[in-house]
């Protein structure tokens, strides 16, 4: 059930990828960057919880509750912070090494508003 423990803390975004998309993955994405950040262009799939409102006390989204999450941002601070922050509370989370400029680097899709191609801000 938990995929994770014992794990490696950060992962790269082609272990991201793998453990998140798909059918049959065995975690859920979580970005954690702010709302204009995730509208200009964030991971197809991925569900999103600002940081800001993690530190205040508010809980995952529901597609991410129960699960191993993988969690990413724009570079990765805000990400290890998060990931710290979910273990603390007893969910199974690594984060992703070099964020979401580590995804669109690599080729991932990125997201954008209204079905276009996203940018990573």
């Amino acid at each position: 059930m938990f995929p994770f423990r014992g794990a490696p803390r950060r992962v790269s975004a082609d272990e991201a990828r793998h453990r998140t998309l798909g059918p049959a993955a065995p975690a859920v994405l979580v970005d954690v960057r702010e709302r204009a950040e995730w509208d200009a262009g964030h991971v197809p799939g991925a569900v999103h919880a600002a940081l800001s409102r993690l530190v205040a006390g508010a809980a995952l989204p529901g597609a991410a509750q129960g699960r191993p999450v993988v969690v990413i941002c724009r570079s990765g601070h805000r990400s290890q912070q998060a990931a710290r922050l979910l273990a603390d509370r007893g969910v199974d989370a690594v984060d992703v090494k070099g964020g979401m400029k580590a995804w669109a680097a690599a080729g991932h899709a990125v997201a954008g508003p209204h079905g276009t191609t996203g940018t990573v801000a």
